[in-house]
């Protein structure tokens, strides 16, 4: 089989590279993939930023995943060939503190896929029978892709905010996560502005007030003024920073309300911001990562519910075959979430 792997420790240098089809251990199954999603983290493996140095090259990419079970291991009895499935994408070891709290996203062992092992980008991957979920009859198989980055943001959410009917909420950054974030956060019943900067006006702000939203291009719009039109100048109960962008959460100290919320999602390594404003406004400073279980079932719901829109967010306008295209015009904004049809690797 094929697969789209990352073959050098410089930008670029993806390459599809031939793999032996897998063979499921006695605790795994193997998995036809049929849709794979590119997320932010892929367009970092493609930059070759430094958080990816530990990859063992050449390594498969992509872990926002769907595919079909074709084959079980001998210990396998949940799951049978022709089950439509995604994986929970960060593996825990299941023995470190964290793991047996069922907190196994904050695993000392942490193992993600496309990254520490081969990844999604190929016609087939195998998987441990506990890190896979069945996908809900009548779900898009395009759409069942998306559970997994859904799924972070159902967990940043319902589960790490205090969002809740009529809070007014601000999103920095109109990336994947942003606008997903946006739309499980209308779907509490909040008021949501989502913001970018000019290189966003190209697709990604559009893409936002499509799927409703107002937006804020903190380039050439005021915030106090935005603030101000949208929250009566109170600040904004929650704020969402899914920028991974040093600027991000200084940002979000500003536009947050005294009493109010800020939510870190993205990954922005090395940021600056005085601590005397979060303290004397008593901001609550809460940080989410990756997703479980409970996380992807929530995400199906809503996906269910019609409140989550992934047939207007997502973008299936590119190949594996000339993958290079979509990463590129994802990095320069011109895309939000590309979707790859996976079977081009097994013709």
């Amino acid at each position: 089989m094929r697969g789209l792997a990352k073959t050098g420790r410089e930008s670029g240098h993806v390459e599809l590279v031939d793999r032996e089809r897998p063979a499921p251990a006695s605790d795994e199954v193997l998995i036809e993939v049929d849709y794979a999603g590119l997320c932010g983290s892929d367009a970092g493996i493609y930059e070759f930023k430094s958080a990816f140095e530990r990859m063992d090259l050449p390594t498969i990419i992509g872990h926002e995943y769907t595919g079909r079970v074709v084959e079980v291991g001998a210990e396998v009895t949940q799951f049978a060939p022709g089950d439509q499935v995604v994986e929970r994408p960060v593996r825990g070891c299941g023995e470190c503190y964290q793991c047996q709290s069922g907190l196994e996203n904050l695993c000392q062992n942490i193992e993600l896929i496309g990254i520490d092992r081969d990844g999604a980008y190929a016609g087939y991957t195998v998987a441990p029978a506990d890190a896979v979920q069945s996908v809900p009859n009548g779900v898009d198989p395009r759409h069942a892709a998306l559970a997994e980055p859904t799924a972070v943001c159902t967990r940043a959410v319902i589960e790490n905010s205090r969002v809740g009917a009529g809070d007014r909420v601000l999103v920095a950054g109109p990336g994947p996560i942003g606008l997903l974030t946006a739309q499980v956060a209308r779907a509490q019943g909040a008021k949501v502005a989502v913001a970018g900067i000019d290189a966003d006006t190209r697709y990604r702000l559009p893409l936002a007030e499509d799927l409703g939203f107002e937006t804020i291009n903190v380039e050439t719009a005021a915030l106090e003024a935005s603030r101000e039109t949208f929250t009566g100048d109170v600040g904004y109960d929650v704020v969402f920073d899914t920028t991974g962008h040093p600027s991000g959460l200084p940002m979000a100290v500003d536009e947050v309300r005294k009493g109010g919320q800020i939510v870190l999602v993205g990954q922005a390594g090395d940021t600056t911001v005085s601590t005397t404003p979060l303290v004397r406004a008593e901001i609550d400073l809460q940080c989410s990562y990756s997703a479980l279980y409970q996380d992807f079932d929530r995400a199906f719901k809503l996906m269910a519910s019609g409140d989550v829109d992934h047939a207007t967010f997502l973008d299936d306008r590119f190949s594996l075959l000339d993958a290079e295209s979509a990463f590129e015009s994802f990095l320069d904004g011109e895309t939000c979430k590309p979707v790859f049809d996976v079977s081009v690797l097994r013709g």
